[in-house]
C-alpha cells in the first residue's frame, strides 16, 4: 500500500464515519478548511483534555490562560511577525501553481529537466530546460519560475465600526493627488484600522507574565499554557488537515532562569516525547530531531522537533524551543513597562544583597491539535484479515484508538429490538452517562455489523444485551482490539469499562 493508498483511506473513513468534513462541501468546498464531526470533535477535546491534564492540572508550577485571538498590533511588531514572518513564494510560469521556494524539490543549478507544457494534463513535453534557481516546480516540474517574493503569512483585517476604504475615499474626495500621494493615504488608513489574526497562542503568554505572575504569586521556573485557534495565510496548504489557514495549537511558555535552560530543554523533550508515545500503538513512530545552526530560529538558542512517521514520511508534530530572553525583552522594550522578575531566593553577587533581578529564559513546547489528531489516526487505522461467522475472509477496518482518546468510551447493544432488551440497554447507557462516561446506544442493523461499525470508529469496548442477561444479570463484554468476549454482570459493568480505560 502506497502513502497516498494509506491518508486516502483515513480522509475516506474520518468523513463515513462522521469525523472531519470539508468545509462548506454543499458549495463546492474551501481550500485547506475543514469541519470536525460529531465523532472528530470528540476525538479533538480528548486529545486536548489529557494535554492539559498533563500539562497544568498535574503540575503544581504551570497555569493557564485563554487570550483573546486578536491583540494590539504593537504585539505583532514587538515580536518580529511584521516585518520576518513571511516565506518566500513562487509562482510557476507554466502551470501556473503557487508555491513556497523552502518546500520545492532541490535539483542541482543548470540540471537539464523535463517538464509538461501548460501544466500536467496537456500532456506536452519539452525537454532541455535548464533550471537555475535550485529548485522546480511541486506541482508540474518545470523550472520555468517567477523570482521569489516575501508572502506574510498573518491574516489582516480591521476593526471599528468604519471601513477603512470609506475612510480613504472621504479622505480625498475632490482633492487632486499624485499617484504616489493617493496610495500614501490608502495605506495611512488601512494601516491605521489594520489588526491581524495571531498566527500563533504564545505572544499572549509573554504579554500577560507579569499579570499572571504576580496575580497567582508563581515562582520562577514556572510555565503558562494555552490551547486554542491560530491563523496562517500559507502559501501551501496540504496533506488534509496537517497544514491548514486555521489550526489549533497546544503551547506552553516555561520561563526559567537564564543559565538553567539546557536542563529544561532537555527535560521538557523528553517529557513532551514520551507523553506522545504514551498514547500510541507505534512509538517508534515518533523521534527526537534536533535544529541544525543555520534553521534556527532567529530567536532561540536550540530547538527539537518532535517528529511523527506520517504516510509521506516524516514530518514536524511539536516543536520545543529555547527561547532565551527574546520574547520578553522585545516586549518591555516596545511598550516601555518593565518585565521582569526578582527573585528573592537568590544572592546578588555583585552587591552580596539578598534579590536579584533577571528576565526570564523561556522554554516553549508548541504542539499542533489539529496535527495531533490526524497523527493519532495515522496511528491508529489498521487493516486485520478474519474469518467472519460463515467462514467467509474478510479485511477487519479499525481504529486502534488509545481508550482515553476514542470518541466513545462504550456501545451498548441490545441485540434484539424487542423483549426488552433495549430498555435495560438504555438502562445502562444512562449509568454510564451519570458517571462522565461517553457512551453510545445503537440498535441499527445486525450485532456484526455494529461491531465493524465501532470498530471503525475506534470504541474499545462493546456491552452486548442479549437473552441470557434477562436470566442472570450478566452482559458481554467485547475488546475491539482483540475481539475476545467475556460475561461480567450489568452492576459491575461500569466498574469494568473503568478500570480498563484508566489502566492504560
Amino acid at each position: 500500500m502506497t502513502s497516498n493508498d494509506t491518508l486516502n483511506k483515513i480522509v475516506s473513513l474520518t468523513k463515513r464515519r462522521g469525523f472531519i468534513f470539508q468545509s462548506s462541501e454543499i458549495y463546492g468546498g474551501l481550500k485547506s478548511a475543514y469541519d470536525y464531526g460529531p465523532l472528530g470533535v470528540e476525538l479533538k477535546r480528548n486529545i486536548a483534555a489529557e494535554w492539559w491534564k498533563f500539562m497544568v492540572h498535574e503540575r503544581e508550577d504551570v497555569v493557564g490562560i485563554d487570550a483573546s485571538i486578536m491583540m494590539h498590533p504593537s504585539v505583532w511588531k514587538a515580536s518580529g511577525h511584521l516585518a520576518g514572518f513571511s516565506d518566500p513564494l513562487v509562482d510557476c510560469l507554466n502551470c501556473k501553481e503557487r508555491f513556497r521556494a523552502d518546500k520545492a524539490p532541490q535539483m542541482e543549478p543548470g540540471t537539464a529537466i523535463n517538464w509538461v507544457k501548460g501544466g500536467k494534463s496537456s500532456g506536452e513535453k519539452s525537454a532541455g530546460t535548464v533550471g537555475t534557481c535550485g529548485y522546480v516546480c511541486p506541482h508540474c516540474g518545470s523550472s520555468l519560475l517567477s523570482d521569489e517574493r516575501q508572502f506574510n503569512l498573518m491574516f489582516k483585517t480591521s476593526i471599528g465600526p468604519v471601513d477603512p476604504l470609506d475612510n480613504f475615499l472621504s479622505e480625498v474626495q475632490g482633492k487632486e493627488l499624485s499617484r504616489a500621494e493617493l496610495r500614501e493615504k490608502l495605506e495611512e488608513a488601512v494601516r491605521s484600522s489594520a489588526i491581524y489574526l495571531r498566527p500563533e497562542t504564545a505572544q499572549a503568554m509573554f504579554v500577560q507574565f507579569m499579570n499572571v505572575q504576580q496575580t497567582m504569586s508563581m515562582k520562577v521556573p514556572f510555565g503558562i499554557a494555552q490551547q486554542g485557534k491560530s491563523f496562517r495565510n500559507e502559501v501551501t496548504t496540504e496533506k488534509f488537515i496537517f497544514r491548514t489557514c486555521e489550526f489549533e495549537q497546544m503551547e506552553m511558555e516555561y520561563f526559567c532562569e537564564p543559565g538553567t535552560q539546557k536542563e529544561w530543554l532537555k527535560y521538557w523533550t523528553e517529557t513532551r516525547m514520551s507523553w506522545w508515545q504514551r498514547y500510541a500503538n507505534n512509538k517508534s513512530a515518533f523521534k527526537l530531531r534536533q535544529h541544525d545552526e543555520d534553521e534556527l530560529a532567529h530567536y532561540a538558542d536550540d530547538c527539537y522537533d518532535i517528529d511523527y512517521n506520517y504516510p509521506w514520511g516524516w514530518d514536524e508534530l511539536e516543536g520545543v524551543a529555547s527561547r532565551t530572553d527574546y520574547d520578553l525583552s522585545k516586549h518591555a522594550e516596545e511598550s516601555g513597562v518593565k518585565i521582569s522578575y526578582f527573585d528573592q531566593q537568590k544572592t546578588d553577587p555583585a552587591t552580596g544583597k539578598p534579590g536579584i533581578r533577571y528576565v526570564p529564559y523561556v522554554i516553549e513546547p508548541a504542539a499542533g491539535l489539529t496535527r495531533a489528531c490526524l497523527a493519532y489516526l495515522c496511528d491508529a487505522y489498521a487493516e486485520e484479515e478474519g474469518v467472519d461467522a460463515d467462514g467467509q475472509t474478510k479485511t477487519r477496518v479499525l481504529l486502534k484508538l488509545h481508550p482515553r482518546l476514542a470518541p466513545f468510551k462504550v456501545a451498548v447493544l441490545p441485540l434484539v429490538k424487542k423483549d426488552g432488551l433495549p430498555d435495560v440497554a438504555r438502562k445502562i447507557v444512562s449509568d454510564f452517562y451519570k458517571a462522565g462516561i461517553n457512551a453510545s446506544y445503537d440498535e441499527q442493523q445486525s450485532i456484526g455489523k455494529r461491531y465493524a461499525r465501532h470498530d471503525e470508529v475506534g470504541t474499545p469496548y462493546c456491552l452486548t444485551i442479549d437473552h441470557q442477561t434477562l436470566e442472570d444479570n450478566t452482559v458481554t463484554i467485547r475488546d475491539r482490539d482483540t475481539t475476545k468476549q467475556e460475561r461480567v454482570s450489568i452492576d459491575g459493568a461500569l466498574e469494568v469499562v473503568k478500570e480498563r480505560i484508566n489502566a492504560f
